[in-house]
């Protein structure tokens, strides 16, 4: 059974217990016309839906027999579509082993997007609790040369258990292999755990490998991005133009007003928002994994610059693969790095040379980052030169350059510069009387 089946399966067994509600009949209606575009449709629905000046009645309650209101709404693009500056076909093109170098989770390595299920949900409530109920849940999956966009949406508090039950089955049917969020490990998942044995579902999500890609996003763009929030990431990243994002704290009271006045105005924003989320999270992983691709065009997201290469090494750090890691930093210090990055990214491949003992590269470096008044150079070099190049006259000036600039800054850096002065003066009167 294909995607569009088990949708129509859905729709008819909601169909069969329950009619419309009178704004479902009225949007019924004014979808059939012809000519009108999704905002005059919207705005026509919230003047036929009124009364008055007055919020539209509450509805009755649900009779006995008859199940309460929910919705699933949904999307499609094709792959060829662009999202800024990514291209969706590019995610089917993202390797088992680059999930789990974003995911740092080897059970990635047999999986790739074409089995995910991409998760967003809207709530009630930002606290988590068991009072909060995912009003929204966004789904987003590839399948049949589409990325599909489901929105299961909650018209009335009752209606939930019909909802979860529903979300249940189309998972089950759809037998994802692995979950893609964005801060999903810390909110979303473990809510939509709690809604699922609150209504004694099993959810089919529980126990896949999971890609939050908060924390990836994090370490690939923190040092490079003021916020790593996901909307800001899809502007800053990938060139969308998104619409002004909803302030997390409005969206809950959009819902609680929606149920008050049936109004579709307040939630298409919403609807929205969840839209654009889950289709920026795509991008953003697309974009993510990009950076590991040798072939920027084929990877279908932004051609990376030095600054994504060095968050690129972060990752391979991560990971342990300091070879891999130090690969990327080589290639980021030969473009435009910020001066934090850039005696950042020094120090990590000077360490690198260090514990391969490669000592004249390591001591390159050190000297380059010195005059930057980083002083572990002044204290790398010194024992340099008098354990390796054994210039205890070098390993003296350059301990004493140390110390000038550590006094009143640093008591740790110059006690360690003191006391080594000391050690290493004693030392070279030794080996002038010795000479004599």
């Amino acid at each position: 059974m294909d995607i569009e089946d088990r949708l129509r399966l859905l729709k008819k067994e909601r169909a069969a217990r329950r009619r419309p509600d009178p704004v479902t009949r009225t949007w019924q209606a004014i979808d059939t016309e012809s000519g009108l575009s999704t905002k005059e449709k919207l705005e026509r629905l919230i003047r036929l839906t009124k009364t008055g000046d007055k919020p539209n009645p509450r509805p009755e309650p649900a009779p006995p027999g008859r199940r309460p209101a929910f919705q699933v709404i949904e999307n499609h693009y094709h792959l060829d579509t662009r999202y800024g500056k990514t291209r969706l076909t590019a995610g089917l093109k993202i390797t088992g082993e680059v999930l789990s170098l974003l995911g740092r989770d080897r059970s990635f390595l047999d999986l790739d997007l074409n089995s995910a299920l991409f998760l967003d949900l809207e709530t009630t409530g930002l606290s988590g609790g068991a009072g909060t109920v995912p009003f929204l849940i966004g789904a987003g999956f590839y399948r049949e040369e589409k990325f599909h966009i489901l929105q299961f949406f909650l018209e009335d508090l009752a209606a939930e258990p019909a909802m979860i039950h529903d979300f249940a089955v189309f998972l089950a049917g759809m037998d994802f292999r692995s979950v893609i969020s964005y801060n999903g490990k810390g909110f979303d998942l473990p809510l939509l755990e709690n809604r699922f044995v609150m209504h004694r579902e099993a959810l089919a999500l529980s126990g896949l490998p999971h890609l939050d890609f908060l924390f990836s996003a994090r370490t690939l763009w923190s040092h490079k991005q003021e916020s790593c929030r996901l909307c800001q990431l899809a502007r800053d990243i990938l060139e969308v133009e998104r619409e002004e994002d909803i302030p997390s704290a409005e969206i809950p009271w959009r819902y609680f007003e929606y149920l008050r006045t049936r109004s579709f105005s307040l939630i298409e924003p919403v609807l929205y928002h969840n839209q654009e989320d889950l289709l920026s999270l795509l991008g953003v992983v697309i974009a993510g994994a990009g950076l590991f691709s040798e072939d920027a065009d084929q990877a279908g997201g932004p051609s990376p610059d030095a600054m994504d290469l060095f968050g690129a090494a972060k990752v391979f750090e991560k990971t342990g693969d300091r070879e891999r890691s130090a690969h990327f930093i080589r290639r980021a210090l030969d473009g435009r790095l910020t001066e934090k990055v850039e005696i950042e990214a020094k120090k990590k491949l000077a360490a690198h040379f260090k514990k391969n003992q490669d000592w004249e590269k390591a001591a390159e470096l050190w000297q380059e980052m010195a005059p930057l008044n980083q002083l572990f150079c002044f204290r790398e070099l010194a024992m340099y030169h008098e354990h390796r190049r054994k210039d205890l006259r070098k390993a003296v000036g350059i301990a004493e350059q140390g110390l000038e600039r550590a006094a009143g800054i640093s008591p740790f850096y110059e006690a360690d510069f003191s006391h080594r002065l000391e050690r290493l003066r004693a030392r070279l009167g030794a080996q002038k009387k010795k000479d004599s």
